[in-house]
């Protein structure tokens, strides 16, 4: 029974994470095929569509560990240092990537591709807290 509900878990993890890889993968290219040739040209709006890849990367990416954190009973604590480590793993290696390519996603360094992969990164902090301050009032009830 316990093997079952483990298996189920695991699998309900692994469907989470696909689901928000598909989203992730399906946000950047629509980004690329149709919002950035219509609106890349202009200065604001083509920073903005030039970043959204490397927002969205760091957003969706750090998000991966909440279902499985979530899920179990693990101290608020612990789980916040999990997330916490996994944040800044996700911002190191897209940053490193922005700054020397290696996975070819970059061409070139952007500084405004860092500030969207912070952003991305806080933007994920902050869903991860309200998730948390959810999971705090249902402990309590």
């Amino acid at each position: 029974m316990v093997q079952n509900n483990i298996i189920k878990n695991r699998r309900r993890y692994i469907g989470i994470n696909f689901v928000l890889f598909a989203v992730l993968f399906l946000l950047v290219s629509f980004n690329k095929e149709f919002i950035r040739p219509i609106y890349g040209h202009t200065p604001i709006i083509g920073i903005i569509t030039g970043c959204f890849s490397n927002f969205m990367a760091a957003y969706i990416i750090s998000l991966f560990p909440i279902a499985a954190i979530l899920s179990k009973n693990i101290k608020i604590q612990k789980s916040r240092y999990i997330f916490y480590i996994t944040a800044i793993l996700v911002f190191s290696v897209l940053t490193i990537e922005e700054i020397n390519p290696f996975m070819g996603a970059s061409e070139v360094y952007d500084i405004y591709d860092i500030i969207a992969n912070g952003l991305g990164i806080f933007i994920a902090i902050l869903t991860f807290e309200s998730f948390v301050k959810k999971l705090i009032v249902k402990r309590l009830k």
